[in-house]
């Protein structure tokens, strides 16, 4: 056997062999030597400005002057950097696993108090130009409690006449627990006006932007959520000449005119691009049509509802509809679907009708009833339905979203 060899380097010799000036190295040994620095450093420099621009990012979106708490700015800043369909899924996961609770009743004072309600048309009155008032609506529970679907004048009065009537009702036989809200707004005694929020549509600033000032807190009578956030409503936005997403033909939009009427319109087929628009929000598709809900509540396509949960999932959501004689109507809830939502908004009398947004937080109609004549604040408004999560005061200071105000039209009797 032959014997092993071993061969030891003292440290001077082991220095002996690296290269020196001028000594030929070969091609392998040079691009490690003399690359391989430069490419940690790159890496290195993407990382930094890589973590830079999210601390940048993300630390703007807690900081934003607005009412969203921190948690919910961190999620709509993950909504708004790619992370929307895993929300999605999220929000899906968690709504499945906590569906609102079937049977039982709603808590006290949950249902408007029926005493001081109207079931009948007002009598005459010799003030301006009005609608005649709503009729009650006919409630889906066949064992109605006091006040259900029955409405009642809310918000001050223009030349003696309410132009506000809300109302309060359980939104299908099962969830009855649950209540939803219906406001109806006569477009003859008000005017509506779309404000823009700070971070929706974006492009700021705008002619109307939140929040409500007091000269606009003199005549406001109340104040409701928009739609989604642009990127998820699958349509556009104009006012004032301005367009801050394009108008897309055949999605649902909410019109208002130069002389302060609404509509609720499938735009390209019932409103076009005319002169007395000034503005014009879009969101989703109409889930009411030619006094009918649309076949399209029940399709669980999310290119088609958004990048939100899906259509069947229940949920806070909100609607506005109009009605054969032009009166606007508003409807919101918890545990509501779709197809719910549309079905609430026809009963109450739209014959066309778009979702507005949903989950808690963003769904919000406020009345307000400042005494005598004086302006509209926090201190006199209310919620339509009483467990809505945001305060009065939301739409007096700074918010991300944009929103529709309602006014008294001016009056000289």
């Amino acid at each position: 056997m032959t014997p092993s060899i071993y061969i030891v380097k003292t440290s001077q010799e082991i220095k002996s062999t690296q290269p020196v000036r001028g000594e030929f190295v070969p091609r392998g040994r040079r691009l490690y030597k003399r690359r391989h620095p430069k490419i940690r450093k790159l890496i290195l420099a993407i990382v930094v400005i890589g973590l830079a621009s999210f601390t940048w990012s993300f630390g703007t979106a807690l900081t934003a002057a607005n009412q969203q708490s921190e948690s919910l700015k961190a999620v709509e800043w993950v909504r708004g950097h790619g992370g929307g369909q895993l929300l999605r899924i999220a929000e899906d996961v968690w709504y499945t696993w906590h569906q609102p609770p079937k049977g039982g009743t709603p808590p006290k004072g949950a249902i408007l108090d029926s005493a001081s309600a109207t079931s009948s048309p007002r009598t005459a009155h010799a003030g301006p130009p009005h609608l005649a008032p709503p009729k009650s609506v006919v409630p889906f529970v066949a064992s109605p409690l006091p006040g259900e679907g029955v409405w009642q004048p809310e918000g001050r009065t223009i030349g003696g006449l309410h132009g506000l009537y809300v109302t309060t009702m359980r939104p299908d036989p099962v969830h009855t627990s649950l209540v939803a809200g219906l406001a109806w707004m006569d477009p003859k005694l008000l005017s509506f006006t779309l404000f823009a929020g700070g971070a929706e549509p974006g492009g700021a600033p705008w002619p109307n932007m939140g929040p409500i000032n007091s000269s606009e807190a003199a005549s406001l009578v109340a104040a409701f959520n928009s739609g989604f956030r642009m990127r998820d409503s699958r349509g556009g936005y104009y006012s004032n000449g301005r367009t801050a997403s394009p108008l897309v033909n055949g999605q649902a939009s909410f019109v208002i005119y130069s002389n302060g009427t609404a509509n609720v319109v499938a735009w390209g087929r019932d409103q076009t691009m005319t002169p007395n628009v000034v503005s014009v929000r879009q969101n989703l598709s109409l889930i009411v049509d030619n006094g009918k809900v649309t076949s399209g509540v029940f399709s669980p396509n999310y290119q088609q509802w958004g990048a939100t949960v899906g259509n069947s999932v229940l949920v806070w959501r909100s609607g506005v509809g109009v009605t054969s004689n032009g009166a606007i109507v508003y409807a919101a809830g918890p545990g509501l679907s779709v197809a719910s939502l549309a079905t609430l908004l026809q009963r109450a009398g739209a014959v066309r009708a778009m979702e507005l947004d949903i989950n808690s937080t963003w769904v919000d109609y406020f009345f307000f009833n400042p005494p005598n004549g004086g302006p509209a604040s926090p201190a006199n408004g209310t919620r339509l339905v009483y467990n809505m999560q945001r305060p009065p005061q939301r739409y007096f200071e700074g918010t991300a979203r944009d929103f529709i105000g309602v006014f008294a039209r001016p009056y000289k009797g």
